[in-house]
């Protein structure tokens, strides 16, 4: 995001929030397509929004200290962390859920795929890691290399085990379903990749 973009966005933060009782503040967040107006403490976390005031309980509280990936959303499509996030930083922008993953009522292919490849089982973590998923196949395929990449000058990146780990090393599974997440992931991709590839050709 470029400086003027900020800047634009901020501009949009400054001129949408109205202070109100006990120094809240009247806000407006784009939630999975809608415009959602709440009225919060300037302190108050994105996870804590989402939850308590918009209701959007698919996103988890775990650990509530930046360490376990479960309180993963994603904002203008980059993954972050909502439990280190303050609301009134993101008015404007564009936040989804896991709530917001499905396509016109229908499970997203990475859903599916979650299902089939067992990628869960208390499910606790689970929308955090189809969150960080979501923005974690955009890095990868933006070209952004990570800690295990091989060669970051070739500008050819293997969508390996070892890739999807590391790059989802900071969502945890307590149960251990981590072969069936990387398992889910690697299918996802793959679907998607086929599914745009199959368009180009008939065109």
């Amino acid at each position: 995001m470029t400086h003027s973009q900020n800047a634009e966005l901020e501009r949009q933060a400054a001129e949408s929030s109205v202070a109100g009782p006990d120094n809240r503040l009247r806000i407006t967040l784009m939630v999975n397509g809608d415009r959602r107006e709440v009225e919060i403490e300037p302190r108050v976390s994105l996870l804590d929004a989402l939850r308590e005031r918009l209701h959007l309980t698919g996103t988890k509280k775990g650990c509530d200290q930046g360490a376990c990936g479960a309180c993963t959303v994603l904002v203008n499509g980059e993954r972050i962390l909502s439990c280190l996030a303050l609301a009134i930083q993101y008015t404007g922008q564009e936040i989804t859920t896991v709530e917001g993953l499905a396509l016109d009522g229908s499970l997203s292919p990475l859903q599916q795929a979650f299902i089939t490849h067992d990628g869960f089982q208390c499910g606790y973590c689970t929308s955090g890691q189809l969150c960080s998923a979501v923005g974690m196949m955009r890095e990868f395929d933006d070209g952004v290399p990570s800690a295990v990449t091989a060669d970051v000058a070739s500008g050819t990146i293997d969508f390996s085990d070892t890739e999807i780990k590391e790059r989802m090393s900071g969502n945890l599974c307590r149960c251990g379903a981590y072969v069936g997440i990387c398992d889910a992931i690697r299918e996802a991709h793959s679907e998607v990749h086929s599914e745009v590839h199959h368009a180009g050709e008939s065109r």
